[in-house]
């Protein structure tokens, strides 16, 4: 009888606000598995392009930002107080930048270019060569892992998410507008989903949940017991 392998990649995927982040970092923990979240990565390249003024409400110099990726040093760093990796930008510490609505605002922009996505893919995959990695993003199912063993797709209501994201902001110290929220996330569902490099999608072979209705715990638990009875296999 052949050996089973001891573990698995896990893509999750889905849109902004369902949770994908918290969901994977949990599930990461209790797996004793490398947790990697690649929308950080995306965050963090949306940063310095905002830093060095590339892009704006009325323009976004494309060339000078894939220019620069050479000179962009994106890390995560344990941090055993706080019990997950944080996201440095060239020896800084961005963690809480990278969460603002001002990053959030331009980050699906960013994260059109090929070139960027290309870049970040294979510093991904290199995270994830050894398995026993949960990755969550809005292509990792479908381009950095399509053979993931198992692939979640999260969804909801955007009027919901809007409601949880205002909430994260206030908890994190920022200030938050639901209109504004809201516009947010139906214009990332838009570009993110429309754009012509790795749009995000539901693959045939991954489990969709819909959180719109259910708690953190529950979202986990029905995580956790895919993750467990694929690794029973």
């Amino acid at each position: 009888m052949p050996k089973k392998n001891p573990s698995i990649t896990i893509a999750i995927d889905g849109y902004s606000s369902t949770g994908k982040s918290t969901v994977a970092k949990r599930l990461a923990k209790e797996l004793s598995y490398v947790y990697v979240d690649t929308g950080a990565m995306y965050r963090a390249i949306t940063l310095y392009a905002l830093e060095n003024q590339y892009i704006d409400k009325k323009r976004f110099d494309k060339k000078s930002l894939i220019t620069s990726l050479p000179n962009i040093n994106i890390k995560f760093k344990f941090n055993k107080e706080l019990g997950f990796a944080e996201m440095f930008l060239n020896d800084k510490n961005v963690e809480k930048d990278i969460r603002s609505l001002r990053v959030s605002n331009y980050v699906s922009p960013v994260a059109t270019v090929p070139e960027i996505r290309k870049y970040l893919v294979k510093i991904q995959r290199e995270y994830g060569k050894n398995k026993a990695v949960v990755m969550d993003g809005r292509d990792i199912g479908s381009v950095v892992f399509p053979d993931a063993e198992l692939k979640i797709f999260l969804t909801a209501d955007p009027k919901i998410r809007a409601e949880r994201r205002l909430l994260e902001l206030k908890e994190k110290g920022f200030k938050g507008n639901f209109e504004e929220i809201i516009q947010n996330v139906i214009n990332r569902d838009r570009i993110d989903s429309t754009r012509a490099d790795s749009p995000l999608k539901k693959v045939a072979d991954a489990y969709e949940i819909d959180v719109s209705y259910i708690n953190k715990e529950e979202q986990f638990q029905q995580i956790l017991d895919l993750a467990r009875e694929r690794l029973a296999r």
